[in-house]
């Protein structure tokens, strides 16, 4: 049955003349004859007390390609929108972001969930060395540059600019609680002062000069938090 479901979103009905083409052709040319193509299904399922591996859910995540696992226990904890991060998997994002998006968000997930695994293991209190207090403060930091308002869009440059600044952990001079302080600061900035920069990253290119004005503009208004 969710065969047949998700099957109806790429169904394409066209008249008689140019079914009758599309049934002649080889199925990769089929969707370039006026009237064919498809559209995306977006199934929407509610697991039961969270259980991810139960049937309904991985039946439909072995037809689609890919899944976005929404949390209640993070919506409730103020993380919104409340992805899990190591559930979630995408098959086709990467290729749908730009460049610099992709290099700067390449080891992102990796390391929010490597966050969300070691900070349920710093909650039994047990001494914790250098590195895995760096992993668990940067990665609090990211989830807070990740967080975003209802019905506030970022342009896709902004987003960059701030992953970058998180991904390359400049953000740890910043309590936690200002980091959305720092990032509406730091996004103004850029649009004020270095509005090129960030024009470059739009199109999709990561040069040396961006990295370098990104990383100071960070640095520095990172350094008024310490």
């Amino acid at each position: 049955m969710h065969s047949r479901l998700l099957e109806r979103a790429a169904k394409v009905i066209a008249d008689d003349s140019i079914a009758k083409q599309m049934n002649d052709l080889p199925e990769g040319l089929k969707s370039k004859v006026k009237g064919g193509g498809s559209l995306t299904a977006l199934p929407v399922i509610e697991t039961q007390a969270g259980d991810v591996s139960a049937y309904i859910p991985t039946n439909v995540i072995s037809i689609t390609d890919g899944q976005i696992f929404l949390e209640s226990d993070l919506f409730n904890s103020g993380v919104r929108p409340a992805i899990n991060v190591g559930i979630s998997v995408s098959r086709v994002g990467g290729s749908a972001q730009i460049k610099s998006m992709k290099k700067v968000a390449g080891t992102l997930k990796l390391d929010q969930a490597q966050f969300r695994e070691l900070e349920a293991f710093a909650k039994f209190g047990s001494d914790l060395d250098a590195a895995t207090l760096n992993v668990i403060e940067k990665g609090k930091r990211n989830v807070e540059i990740l967080k975003q308002a209802q019905n506030d869009p970022f342009a896709v440059e902004d987003q960059v600019a701030i992953i970058f600044a998180g991904s390359k952990n400049l953000l740890r001079q910043v309590p936690v609680n200002k980091i959305k302080e720092f990032e509406q600061s730091y996004l103004e900035l850029l649009n004020a002062k270095h509005r090129k920069v960030l024009d470059t990253l739009k199109t999709g290119k990561l040069t040396n000069e961006v990295t370098e004005t990104l990383t100071k503009v960070a640095t520095d208004l990172a350094a008024q938090y310490a």
